[in-house]
């Protein structure tokens, strides 16, 4: 394997990685370790068309709303596609399942991520769209 493709494959379980760790939080309820995966001048659009500008708009939202969710900690995360932008850049389209007695809602989330100068992989534009059945 030469060096690009071993970089575009590190690259690749790295952004896996970051969605693991979202669907991690959101199962647990854990506004810090979600928090921690987004770039400090982030853009997060919810489900419901909220928009959240910078960290701080976000960890302030997350706070109140991420512990009182609803749901009892069955969600599941699946990376259907990455597009690298450039290469510290790409975008990546996601599966969200959250499971709750008797009930299952989807959303088709896309995450802009980018590359940090440390290596690290970071959410920073988001728009988290849910799936309308039928």
């Amino acid at each position: 394997m030469n060096t690009e493709s071993t970089a575009y494959a590190a690259d690749l379980e790295a952004i896996e990685q970051v969605v693991a760790t979202v669907e991690h939080s959101q199962q647990h309820k854990d506004p810090d370790e979600f928090l921690a995966l987004f770039h400090p001048d982030a853009v997060w659009t919810t489900a419901a068309g909220k928009v959240l500008i910078g960290l701080d708009a976000i960890s302030e939202f997350t706070r109140r709303v991420l512990p009182a969710a609803d749901w009892d900690g069955k969600v599941n995360y699946e990376v259907v596609h990455v597009f690298f932008i450039r290469p510290d850049v790409a975008a990546v389209k996601v599966r969200q399942l959250y499971l709750t007695s008797g009930d299952e809602s989807e959303g088709a989330p896309l995450y802009v991520m980018s590359k940090q100068g440390d290596g690290r992989w970071l959410l920073t534009a988001c728009q988290n769209t849910g799936v309308v059945a039928g």
